[in-house]
């Protein structure tokens, strides 16, 4: 029984096409609840995507108190909510309002219910705009629209955000000077063991310079005399669930018409994602003719099934523009992704750049919760202090984009690839990424966001989480035969953080278990440590995000350390498998078949010994 994914539901727009740009100029973008841009605020697109956001309304189901004046206090629940009102139903029609008056709001905003960020409990004065009645499956409903006296956001910021921000950069200075604190000490017990604390102060170094160089990173600005032709590329397999939301996103795109398309490739499914791509591309140009969406949108099934690689390379020799994008099927771009991961290829050196993935299902349960913290980190201070230097070492799949002729260059040997004899089918993104980072530079631009669908049963993450650990180790090698042509100081900052995890098991074992059985001493230092790692990752994400779910980095890291560890040592004596573990490869499908084969064997062998 799969699992119930806990999604924020924005409510739609009636438009499905309502961020496109209007050739035609029939309608604008600028967000219809009331909110005014400036000539100068309206000319850069990040912001007036944030003042659309302002007026989002989410469809949510919570219990709402309403507190008058000489009238006891009343009970509503909520039907949808934006940063700026409510709309709340009325348990009966005998409750009164008048237009403006003023009512006292307390409510608890649920996980999952809003963004990230906004889940807490609120209380403030609104205005109601108007009370109306509404028939709902044959039985009426007694409505009330309020307007908050200020923004939920501008509330949260005076009542939790502030202190927030305040305590996590404190904490996050005192763990820094903690570290080095520590680390001094290693310098001073050096020569009784020169391997632990060798390890200790470049574990910490690695640590410590991410964090700086990601704090210090700042996203290219955009530049609207620059947006060039884009090609996306959404390569497909058995995603039914996911598919028409993902298409949807990469086509409704605040970009020029003329200059994007979006190519769909399908290897074959075996489920019903190719009726669901049909319908959704016949949806999009029922409502899109003037957008010219049939021109743009083109769907593409392969002979056979041949691999997530083979359908990018389709996909990319049909495109028509100078840049390819690449998005996974359950993957769903924010509007104005394009338009800010194009922005770095301005330097012609610029040979890909990845954008922002966030977790879309993060509310789920603990195990979407902890790959939040993980994902937000990895993205905001890793692969930011990487882009300090032109050398982001992977690419991610969920969204990254190409000059499409180093994709073509790169093509045959992509497909072809095999590392001691074996071939690699999995870690298409970090693959294709050390063929650009070879002869290019590689970026990260953080306000080309999109949001992906993790893994949220264990099993499913374990197994994810195995074929990370072998591509990363198969293209971490690779990557050692050009790395040092690159700037000294990544080059370095590779190097580390290449051994810190391979070496990390061994001095695990030697802290954990060595130490306190044959010596008899607590690993204090060590405990401690680990903490302050993990508090760094909690504390960065507190001060970004300013969600209650940054206690989660600490859980993350104790995960890693006690249980993702250990799929290390495993990763470097089973790197040549080619399973998948998560979907139905060619790959898995054989893996599959052996395997009933043996049963089979061995059940033959049973009865004859019978």
């Amino acid at each position: 029984m799969s699992t119930h994914e806990i999604i924020t539901n924005p409510k739609k727009d009636r438009r499905i096409l309502s961020n496109i740009p209007d050739p035609q100029k029939i309608r604008k973008n600028i967000d219809r609840r009331g909110i005014h841009e400036t000539l100068e605020e309206a000319a850069d697109p990040n912001k007036v995507y944030k003042a659309r956001l302002e007026g989002q309304r989410y469809i949510a189901s919570f219990p709402v108190s309403l507190r008058m004046p000489s009238i006891k206090k009343q009970t509503g629940s909520c039907i949808d909510i934006s940063n700026t009102g409510i709309l709340i139903q009325l348990s009966s029609e005998s409750i009164k309002f008048e237009p403006n008056q003023i009512v006292k709001l307390s409510f608890s905003i649920p996980e999952g219910a809003m963004p990230e960020g906004f889940e807490s409990k609120v209380t403030m004065r609104s205005k109601v705009v108007r009370q109306f009645t509404e028939i709902f499956e044959e039985e009426e409903q007694y409505l009330c629209a309020l307007q908050f006296e200020q923004s939920i956001e501008s509330y949260l910021k005076r009542r939790h955000w502030g202190l927030s921000i305040f305590a996590s950069s404190l904490f996050l200075l005192f763990i820094t000077l903690l570290v080095l604190l520590m680390r001094a000490e290693s310098i001073i017990y050096f020569k009784f063991n020169k391997f632990l604390y060798f390890y200790s102060l470049l574990a910490a170094a690695f640590l410590l310079s991410r964090y700086v160089f990601g704090l210090l990173y700042r996203n290219t600005p955009v530049n609207l005399n620059y947006q060039p032709g884009v090609s996306i590329i959404i390569p497909v397999f058995n995603e039914e669930e996911w598919i028409q939301r993902t298409i949807l996103s990469c086509i409704d795109q605040t970009y020029p018409v003329d200059k994007l398309e979006v190519i769909v490739v399908d290897d074959c499914s075996t489920d019903h994602t190719a009726s669901k791509v049909r319908e959704i591309i016949e949806k999009i140009n029922s409502e899109g003719e003037r957008f010219m969406t049939k021109e743009r949108i083109s769907f593409h099934i392969l002979p056979q099934n041949a691999g997530k690689r083979e359908a990018l390379v389709v996909g990319v020799n049909k495109a028509k523009h100078d840049l390819v994008v690449f998005v996974d099927s359950d993957s769903f771009l924010e509007p104005n992704a394009i338009l800010n991961i194009v922005q770095p290829f301005q330097d012609p050196k610029m040979g890909g750049v990845a954008g922002r993935t966030e977790v879309e299902n993060k509310f789920t349960n603990m195990i979407t919760k902890l790959q939040t913290v993980r994902y937000y980190i990895a993205f905001r201070i890793m692969k930011a202090a990487e882009s300090t230097f032109d050398c982001v070492t992977c690419l991610s799949g969920p969204l990254s984009c190409y000059r499409k002729s180093l994709v073509l260059e790169n093509a045959d040997a992509w497909l072809k690839q095999r590392f001691l004899g074996h071939p690699a089918t999995f870690g298409d993104d970090r693959s294709m990424t050390n063929y650009i980072l070879k002869t290019h530079r590689t970026g990260y631009q953080d306000q080309a966001v999109c949001s992906t669908i993790v893994p949220s049963d264990f099993n499913v993450f374990l197994k994810q989480q195995m074929r990370w650990k072998r591509s990363w180790l198969r293209e971490s090698l690779r990557a050692l035969t050009f790395i040092f042509k690159k700037e000294p100081f990544m080059m370095v900052f590779f190097l580390i953080g290449l051994v810190v995890p391979i070496a990390a098991p061994i001095v695990v074992i030697y802290n954990l278990l060595y130490v306190p059985l044959v010596h008899g001493i607590f690993p204090t230092t060590f405990i401690v440590g680990l903490l302050l790692m993990a508090f760094m990752m909690s504390f960065a994400h507190l001060l970004f995000r300013k969600s209650k779910l940054w206690f989660f980095g600490v859980i993350f890291v104790l995960f890693y350390e006690f249980i993702l560890l250990w799929q290390m040592p495993v990763a470097w004596f089973t790197f040549w498998k080619s399973t998948w573990g998560t979907r139905e490869t060619p790959q898995d499908v054989l893996e599959k078949e052996k395997k009933q084969n043996r049963v089979l064997k061995k059940k033959g062998k049973l009865k004859e010994g019978g």
